[in-house]
This record gives structure tokens, sequence and C-alpha cells, in this order.
């Protein structure tokens, strides 16, 4: 029977130090009564990367409640993505809107 050591890893100084990590924000969508559904499903599928599945879930509880979140994302990220929905309802005529808040 072999027996076979396993070499001391040695952590250095720089993977000891904590990772800043931006602040997490909650993206929201808020429901109109002008955009098209299909239009919400795809700007949730397209730009926020949800399955499809989950982005009718999303864009029926915005529907029925008023509001509902998307995800729960860096700041940065949440900013771009909600700029870049913004951007896409624009293009199409339609007043959809996200927001955000923090975590």
């Amino acid at each position: 029977m072999e027996t076979r050591t396993v070499p001391e890893i040695q952590v250095g100084d720089e993977q000891q130090q904590e990772t800043a990590y931006e602040p997490l924000y909650r993206v929201i969508i808020h429901n109109d009564d002008v955009t098209p559904m299909d239009f919400v499903v795809h700007v949730l599928s397209t730009i926020f990367m949800l399955l499809a599945p989950d982005a009718v879930s999303v864009m029926y509880t915005a529907h029925y409640r008023g509001a509902a979140v998307v995800q729960i994302l860096p700041r940065s990220e949440a900013e771009n993505r909600i700029n870049k929905a913004h951007f896409a309802a624009g293009l199409e005529g339609y007043p959809l809107h996200f927001s955000m808040e923090p975590e």
C-alpha cells in the first residue's frame, strides 16, 4: 500500500485580505396598464436573464400585486440592467418601469 503526502499549502497575504463587495440591491418591476405582457417577459428574459417560467411568474406577480422583485444584484449591475430595460421599453414606446432598493 502506497502512502501519499499532501504538500502543505501556504496562503499568501493577498488571498487573506477581505474582498470588498458592492452592496446588493433589489431590482423591482412595477406594473403598468400599457406595456404588453409578452414584452415584459421578453425584457425579463433577455436583459435580466430569467428563464421563461420565472419571467412569466415575476410578470404576473407584478401584474396582480403592483410590483415584484426581479433579482438581487450588486448596485452597478442593477443600475446597468435597469437602464437597458428602460431604454428597450422607451424604443417601443412603453412606460415599463423598474426601480431598485437596498437589500
